[in-house]
């Protein structure tokens, strides 16, 4: 019975839809509206077609080409477009990292710096891009001799697509390998300012800024990723995937030189003194800042492939990454709980990020299983180095120095240890590999850091000397908010009010009106 009224209810239902589409036939108006979206859609699958051959059309090969035409074509001529939107997808992802560093330290710093921090990263961005488009690139990934090129200045006379010196064909354009590149460079330059919080003068930031992106960081990355460098070109090569000592142990150490040159911020009462690290104003902006960054990572690792034809790679190379970065979160909370019985927040945000530097390196050659021993080791280091520095009483408001130096050196070095032997042949000590690895990946991380160790202690300190590296005791109990940029990043009501100048501050110190220095320290 049910079976029947079933039936019978379908049939209605037909019988009702053929008659109104009958009607809407007869109606010429509905006629042509019909016509006219049938139309529509055929023409749009047409172009859908035309797109698909198109694309198989440029990146397939004519079978009928003379031999002639294909002799006269370059492989630098060739430019492989999946492989160029990957790395393009890559350099996206790793300049929105600037985002993350923005958060994070911005959530580690106190309310009256927060502002500053945000123009720093943003003019840091805009600095580097030009200084690596006038001749950072050139010197970093020109051709030239073992020490630096001298090609591509202003991006002029390149070819097609980046090769590295005929070593790598992946047929990536040549301005997409720019922009990749220049993500990593905005990188170096930003892990500076994270030890350097809240007594830089703008002035100061912009000087070193421009010494780290236009020489400090090309010059020291032409030696392992530029053409010929002599790094990579030893008897065994120093090898560094994606940038622990690149990226991580060049900004690591500018860092803590730049903290050094500065000295502790003021009222700053280290541990041994019976203080320590004063607590970052917004745990919230700082977590999530460090999950940005770890999004971003993804770039930063699988992209340095420069290849979205390397399935494998780029999936061991993520696997890992994601892996070292949960060890390190782990350890470094279970190490620190027991100092305080509290489940730390600001360690976890530093634990995760010690496991992501220093999987940096080896993040392509090793296991998962070596990846998690990776980020383990480094978490545990990440807390060494961060008492270190507080005892030897350098304010390092991010833990810059123990999160990208130390952490990048172990990365570094982890290599030779971790390397399993199946990828590119690079076996580390562990399986088998004796210590040739071992000895090459000291060999180039001791001398960069002693090189930027050098550079560096000589650039800070010559811009204190000059009077441009720290601002002025006034001015930084009034905040770098006010004294240098006008405006706090958070306003109250009395913001609005007017200011007036603090005697001895210079002309462009302000403080609200109403609220002397003091008690705006107290506010926070």
């Amino acid at each position: 019975m049910r079976r029947t009224s079933l039936g019978n209810g379908l049939r209605g239902l037909f019988q009702a839809m053929i008659t109104t589409l009958r009607l809407n036939f007869q109606d010429p108006l509905r006629r042509r509206y019909v016509a006219a979206r049938l139309s529509g859609k055929m023409i749009g699958v047409a172009i859908v077609m035309a797109v698909f051959y198109g694309f198989t059309w440029y990146i397939g090969t004519h079978a009928d080409a003379g031999v002639v035409s294909q002799a006269a074509i370059k492989a630098s001529d060739i430019v492989n477009p999946l492989n160029t939107v990957w790395v393009l997808l890559a350099a996206f992802l790793v300049f929105f990292m600037q985002a993350g560093f923005m958060m994070l330290e911005g959530g580690f710093a106190r309310t009256r710096e927060v502002s500053n921090i945000m123009i720093e990263c943003i003019v840091d961005t805009a600095l580097c891009g030009i200084l690596f488009y006038a001749f950072g690139f050139a010197f970093m990934f020109g051709p030239g001799n073992g020490w630096i090129g001298y090609h591509y200045f202003f991006l002029q006379g390149v070819p097609h697509t980046y090769d590295y010196g005929g070593l790598l064909e992946t047929g990536v354009a040549f301005p997409a390998f720019f922009l990749f590149q220049f993500a990593f460079a905005d990188t170096a330059s930003t892990i500076v300012s994270g030890a350097m919080v809240g007594r830089t003068s703008f002035k100061g930031d912009l000087f070193y800024s421009f010494a780290v992106s236009g020489f400090i960081y090309p010059i020291f990355g032409h030696w392992i990723w530029g053409p010929n460098g002599w790094l990579s070109t030893m008897d065994t090569p120093f090898r560094d995937f994606a940038g622990s000592t690149v990226v991580h142990t060049v900004g690591g150490v500018l860092a803590i030189c730049g903290a050094m040159a500065l000295g502790p911020r003021l009222g700053r009462k280290f541990k041994r003194d019976g203080g320590g690290m004063p607590p970052g104003h917004n745990m919230t902006l700082a977590a999530l800042g460090a999950v940005i960054l770890w999004f971003g990572w993804y770039g930063f690792n699988p992209g340095s492939t420069l290849s979205a034809m390397d399935f494998e790679g780029i999936g061991r190379v993520a696997t890992n990454t994601t892996l070292a970065a949960c060890a390190g979160c782990l350890v470094a909370v279970a190490w620190v709980y027991p100092r305080s019985k509290k489940w730390d927040v600001g360690i976890s945000i530093n634990g995760l990020l010690a496991g992501l530097v220093a999987i940096t390196c080896p993040c392509y050659w090793v296991s998962p299983i070596g990846s998690i021993a990776i980020g383990a080791i480094a978490g545990a280091i990440m807390i060494l180095a961060v008492d270190f520095t507080e005892w030897v009483r350098i304010d390092d408001p991010c833990g810059a120095f123990a999160v990208h130096g130390a952490c990048g050196i172990f990365g570094t070095l982890s290599l030779g240890l971790f390397a399993q032997g199946n990828y590119a042949d690079v076996k580390g000590l562990f399986y088998g590999g004796g210590t040739d690895q071992l000895v090459a990946q000291v060999k180039g991380s001791a001398t960069i850091i002693v090189a930027t160790l050098a550079v560096g202690l000589a650039l800070m300190f010559g811009l204190k000397a000059l009077g441009l590296l720290r601002l002025s005791e006034a001015e930084e109990l009034e905040g770098l908010d006010i004294a240098e940029h006008g405006a706090p990043a958070y306003h109250p009501e009395y913001a609005y009010m007017g200011y007036s100048p603090i005697p001895g501050a210079g002309s462009g110190a302000t403080v609200a009106s109403g609220v002397p220095p003091v008690m705006a320290e107290r506010i926070e």
